[in-house]
């Protein structure tokens, strides 16, 4: 009798299998089936099957990712008890790895009905409108409807008075409805990332609101009725177009954050900019008004447009001024006069060159280099560039600035961030008076005070809790002072270190313009470690250290000031600056101490990864990955590429360059422009992809046999001749060399079809262990103990030394054939000890502590018969000294 799959049955082997499935997530009144592949499915079957106790749900989650999510929104209303509803897209990628929006467009209008629903999440979907079922919801506390392309909100939105949050975050609002004053109970709202140009002033009444959150719109302006919300605490306005804010916000009693940064204000009411907290980098705070050529004003749509094309490197201006574009992203803009004639400009991008290039402490580099010629041309009006730049992942304690060099030196320009273009870029802007040398550092941020004679007081906007004060008469003449901080949590500084017991507050990095002391002791403030009270604190383990501008020495000061400490601030006084450092910890030399962990906190940890095309080993793909991202790479790669393993871990510098270098007969095909003698030219950029795919040709003829080599990475300049045994050298304290990891090159196409297949592909040259006197292990005997050791290899692997991540990796790059994952283990180990004297010794040590007694009994009877052969053979030839002394007994008798 025909089984139920075989008839077609719906209710087969898999489907009965998702049921069974989908009745374990129903625990009790919740139901998440997000997670799940086929979770809609799922949802309707559990319905037909188990309704009255579907019917009791009052949590739900499911995917929008998938095709039946239109159709179960008709059965979802009928949850009538139903508290929180989770309908999110996202749970998808597409090849990029971006998250997919999901199916939602619309909500059935018997949505309206759930009567009970506090908690609805519609985020990363496609609606473009909020659904009218939605307002009718008047228990609604929580609605999450971000990363959608929301245009507008519905005038009645307003209905839903027990809104207490509201995130809109990432959609294309350009405007809110004046009913959103109405919503009396709302505490959070984030309509960050949209295109907001104006506010109504209804906005005031939202006298529960705490945290405001409308950074990254299109906001000139604010109402003064925001200074009506008693109740705020945070106040995000960052990344705007405020060419003014009201002074109304200083009446605000609970405020603890105001984030004006990257605006176009020019002045701030002096009763706000006097707070602590209001963040203001990115403005133009104190410079003249000048209408910038970049706004979209008639003046600058009427300006000619040159677009160039990828293979043309110049263009000419005229009196007239101009908008170019160039293909690689940058900008120019040159308002009318700029200048008196016609001026043909040149342009080139340059890889930077560490020499040449100076990073300062913990910059990160995140262009390259644009030349603009002629050099020094003066502009009658200043010239607007944009510059795209890879933008980093934090800019919490960063800033993004444009460095120009002037022929002797380079210097900061105030710069602005923007995003233009579809799909929107990350921009440096910058207005220069004449052309150099130009390029885009995220560096730490900068907060500068000018110091009168009457003193003044600064404070850092990336922690508020350090400031310095400077005391009336502290200074004749008025002079500039900058301050840096550089956090360090516990975490990274525990991982440094390996000791828990050590703590550290943030870096200080003071800076002036003049090389004259203060005239009376500087007071600074510094939070103390995490963990750590004024209560708490055991005083002897307690460090103050003082560096010079190098940060290369390190010197202990805890005896050279007076340190007070209250309950969460250590406060000393200083008469110069520089690099200061609280550290609390049981170490004797902590001078070097310190040194050590500050070189750390400026290194990157990255990988190198060589990888051949399966379908053509002759290309290969060279990449730098950050250490984090080796897994990810290596498995979205898998199904086109295959090869060695990644390198050791490798510290390296932002902006630093280093060579790929193919030795023992393998080179670079010709015509790139990179490429030299064989070897490739890299900039090692942060956040940035590191990668280049070349193709390799061998020297000699492959006809025959295939060709094994390495491609090798080292830092400095590339060597005239690179010994053999120098290419085998892993990266040491004093070494340039970096890492070096095998290729292998196949036969020649044409000659591959003419041989016959063979049995496995997976090949290594012929090796053997230990030596004949003490007996060894040749070639063939490795491969009959690989057939031998079947799904213990793992366990045999560790034993023989090697991580677990790379054991993973050989289980991961070989998963559809465990002969391969043996022999990939085994054969690499052999290699790699092949010239050690005990070799043999640590094999059988690995296989007894597998638990393979078995194997180690037999390695030691090949190992006993070798030694054996060999006496045997040098006893045939007279040269065994025991043979010898018998035959000249035998010869005396």
């Amino acid at each position: 009798m025909a089984g139920p799959q075989e008839l077609g049955d719906p209710l087969g082997e898999g489907a009965l299998q998702a049921e069974a499935t989908a009745r374990s997530c129903l625990a009790g009144n919740r139901l998440n089936l997000d997670v799940y592949a086929e979770g809609c499915r799922q949802f309707l079957e559990l319905y037909d099957t188990r309704r009255e106790e579907v019917e009791q749900v009052e949590f739900l989650r499911l995917s929008c990712n998938e095709d039946l999510i239109t159709s179960t929104l008709s059965t979802v209303p009928a949850l009538k008890g139903l508290k929180s509803l989770v309908l999110k897209g996202g749970h998808s990628r597409d090849e990029i790895g971006a998250c997919q929006r999901g199916l939602l467009a619309f909500l059935p209008q018997e949505f309206g009905k759930l009567t009970c629903l506090a908690h609805l999440d519609l985020s990363f979907n496609s609606f473009s409108a909020l659904p009218p079922c939605i307002t009718k919801l008047a228990s609604l506390r929580s609605l999450l409807v971000s990363h959608n392309s929301l245009q507008g909100l519905p005038e009645d939105f307003g209905q839903l008075t027990n809104l207490t949050f509201f995130s809109a975050m990432k959609n294309q609002l350009r405007s809110l409805p004046q009913s959103i004053g109405k919503l009396a109970a709302l505490q959070t709202l984030d309509l960050s990332e949209n295109a907001l140009e104006s506010l109504p002033k209804e906005i005031g009444n939202l006298h529960s609101c705490t945290d405001l959150d409308l950074s990254g719109n299109l906001l000139t302006g604010i109402p003064s009725s925001l200074g009506n919300l008693q109740s705020l605490w945070q106040l995000h306005l960052h990344s705007n177009l405020l060419v003014t804010v009201p002074a109304s916000l200083a009446c605000l009693p609970n405020l603890s954050r105001l984030d004006l940064q990257n605006n176009r204000l020019r002045t701030i009411p002096p009763e706000i900019q006097s707070f602590p907290f209001v963040l203001l980098h990115g403005n133009p705070l104190g410079e003249p008004e000048v209408p910038l050529q970049s706004d979209s004003s008639s003046s600058s749509e009427k300006l000619r447009r040159l677009f160039l094309e990828a293979g043309e490197d110049s263009f000419t201006v005229t009196p007239e001024g101009c908008r170019v574009f160039l293909a690689c992203g940058v900008q120019f803009c040159f308002p009318r006069g700029a200048t008196t004639s016609s001026v043909t400009i040149h342009f080139q991008k340059h890889s930077p060159d560490p020499q040449w290039v100076k990073l300062k402490h913990h910059d990160i580099l995140l262009s390259e280099v644009l030349e603009l010629q002629p050099h020094g041309i003066d502009f009658q009006e200043e010239v607007v560039i944009w510059m795209p730049y890879a933008s980093p992942r934090h800019l919490h304690d960063r800033e993004i600035i444009v460095r120009t060099f002037s022929g002797q030196n380079w210097s900061d320009l105030r710069t602005r961030v923007e995003w233009k273009g579809k799909p929107k870029k990350h921009l440096a802007c910058c207005s220069v008076p004449h052309f150099s040398w130009f390029l885009v550092v995220s560096r730490l941020v900068e907060n500068e005070c000018r110091v009168p004679q009457e003193g003044a007081l600064l404070f850092s906007t990336v922690d508020p809790n350090i400031k310095v004060t400077f005391p009336p008469g502290v200074t004749e003449e008025t002079r500039t002072v900058k301050l840096q901080v550089l956090p360090v949590s516990a975490e990274e500084l525990q991982e440094i270190t390996d000791d828990p017991e050590t703590l550290a507050s943030p870096l200080l990095c003071l800076s002036q313009n003049s090389n004259v002391d203060f005239l009376q002791p500087v007071k600074i403030q510094l939070p103390l470690p995490p963990g750590i009270t004024g209560l708490t604190l055991d005083r002897s383990r307690v460090h103050l250290l003082h560096s010079d501008w190098n940060a290369q020495h390190w010197n202990d000061i805890t005896n050279q000031v007076v340190l007070e400490f209250t309950h969460l601030y250590a406060l000393f006084e200083v008469t110069h600056f520089s690099w200061y450092w609280l550290w609390c910890t049981t170490k004797t030399y902590i001078g070097g101490f310190a040194k050590y962990v500050y070189k750390r906190l400026r290194l990157y940890q990255v990988n190198f990864i060589a990888l051949q095309r399966k379908k053509d080993p002759e290309q290969v793909l060279l990449q730098c990955v950050p250490k984090h991202k080796v897994d990810p790479v290596l498995k979205r790669l898998h199904d086109r590429y295959r090869g060695p393993e990644p390198s050791d871990m490798v510290e390296m510098f932002e902006g630093e360059q280093f060579f790929a270098a193919f030795e023992q007969g393998i080179s670079v095909e010709a015509d790139r422009p990179d490429c030299t003698d064989g070897r490739i030219s890299f900039n090692f950029f942060s956040h940035l992809k590191n990668v280049k795919e070349v193709f390799i040709t061998s020297e000699v003829d492959r006809k025959s046999k295939s060709v094994k080599g390495q491609v090798s990475f080292y830092r400095g300049a590339v060597p005239e001749n690179v010994p053999e045994e120098i290419t085998k050298r892993r990266k040491g304290p004093n070494s340039h060399w970096l890492a070096t990891l095998p290729i292998r090159l196949p036969k020649l196409k044409s000659q591959e079809n003419d041989q016959p297949p063979t049995q496995n592909c997976f090949s290594l040259p012929p090796l053997n262990l230990g030596n004949a006197e003490t007996g060894y292990l040749t070639q063939a005997n490795l491969l009959v103990i690989a057939g031998r050791i079947g799904a213990d290899w793992q366990t045999i692997g560790l034993n023989l030394g090697f991580s677990y991540q790379e054991i993973e990796r050989i289980r991961y790059n070989n998963r559809e054939d465990l002969n391969t994952q043996i022999l990939h283990m085994l054969f690499s180990w052999a290699q790699q000890n092949e010239k050690s004297s005990d070799c043999v010794d640590k094999l059988i040590s690995a296989m007894k502590e597998s638990g393979r007694q078995d194997i180690a009994d037999e390695i030691t009877a090949i190992i006993a018969l070798g030694r054996q052969k060999y006496r045997e053979s040098i006893r045939r030839v007279g040269l065994d000294q025991e043979s010898s002394t018998e035959d000249s007994a035998i010869a005396m008798v």
